[in-house]
């Protein structure tokens, strides 16, 4: 019997592709670059499975292409914004994602990012490397305090939790968030956070505000220009969510004028293609979409697409399913 057509768009763990490999007939992308839109409708009529990751477009008109074969997008990674999600319904196309595994590690690179914002780390680094730091003095590089402000999460969700529970019994900031839904009152307690009524209240009162609200048309640009105003000129604004949540020239004005004192990023609008304003800037700490890069996490997450393709193969119900 012949085993099902599977296709990678991405290098995965190696110990991942081997376990595809010793169950499907597998294509794998080998050079790791990013594919085009062509390759992916080819890829959508030749393979039983596609396999997309985060940064690969997969619009309704990539999906719509005739002669399809694909049935089932395994998704490596949890967001799927990148998915036309209309067109998949409308055309019994099954897509599945890698939740609850990247949770600890994306809430690390936030809190890492939080605090390479607050004591300038990126900035500083740029200095020493380019020999003009010109030694200790009482008034160089002053930056903000942690410990005891106020962390703001605008979403509150598992990854939300996580840098609330790191925050606030590591480093004892106070927690404010908010969620459309209530939160489970244990969580409330253990980190002693308290609800909000709106966006806007807590980017008045925080000294850090970390998003936590998935992409999509929502959510595009929900930190404008408007909602960047209210923040304190001392606060800091971290991402590891989606980039298209913060409208991006309104982020670079805000930063330019010092309408906060810094923010610290993880994704972009248009990734990997940066906005050149935010290249210009000290008051800004950049990564590369580094959320869930531990071994751990990305072989945990190709563990769930395998779990999820094995399911589907059998006829069993799907443990990860999102459409």
């Amino acid at each position: 019997m012949n085993k099902p057509k599977v296709f990678l768009t991405r290098k995965w763990p190696a110990s991942v592709e081997a376990k595809l490999q010793a169950c499907y007939d597998v294509t794998l992308n080998i050079g790791d670059r990013p594919l085009t839109a062509d390759e992916f409708k080819h890829a959508l009529q030749n393979y039983d499975a596609v396999c997309p990751t985060v940064c690969d477009s997969f619009p309704a008109e990539v999906l719509n292409v005739a002669n399809k074969r694909c049935k089932i997008l395994g998704n490596f990674g949890v967001g799927y914004n990148h998915i036309d999600i209309d067109a998949a319904k409308a055309q019994n196309l099954i897509i599945t994602n890698t939740p609850g595994v990247l949770t600890e590690s994306t809430a690390d690179i936030a809190m890492t990012l939080l605090l390479m914002s607050a004591r300038r780390g990126a900035e500083g680094d740029r200095l020493v490397r380019a020999q003009q730091w010109q030694g200790w003095c009482p008034t160089h590089m002053m930056s903000s305090d942690i410990t005891g402000a106020t962390l703001g999460l605008i979403g509150f969700g598992r990854i939300a939790q996580a840098m609330a529970r790191k925050a606030h019994h590591g480093f004892g900031m106070k927690i404010i968030y908010f969620k459309p839904s209530p939160a489970e009152q244990s969580t409330i307690d253990n980190l002693n956070a308290t609800a909000c009524n709106s966006i806007e209240e807590v980017l008045q009162s925080a000294d850090f505000v970390s998003l936590h609200c998935p992409g999509g048309e929502a959510t595009q640009h929900l930190i404008n220009q408007q909602m960047l105003d209210l923040m304190k000129p001392t606060a800091h604004l971290i991402n590891t969510a989606r980039g298209d949540v913060i409208d991006t020239e309104a982020l670079i004005n805000t930063l330019k004028s010092k309408g906060i004192m810094g923010a610290g990023l993880d994704v972009y609008e248009g990734e990997p293609n940066i906005n050149k304003g935010l290249l210009k800037l000290d008051n800004v700490s950049l990564l590369p979409h580094l959320g869930s890069a531990t071994i751990a996490t990305r072989t945990a997450m190709g563990e769930k697409v395998l779990n999820n393709l094995a399911a589907y193969f059998k006829g069993l119900a799907i443990p990860d399913r999102v459409v």
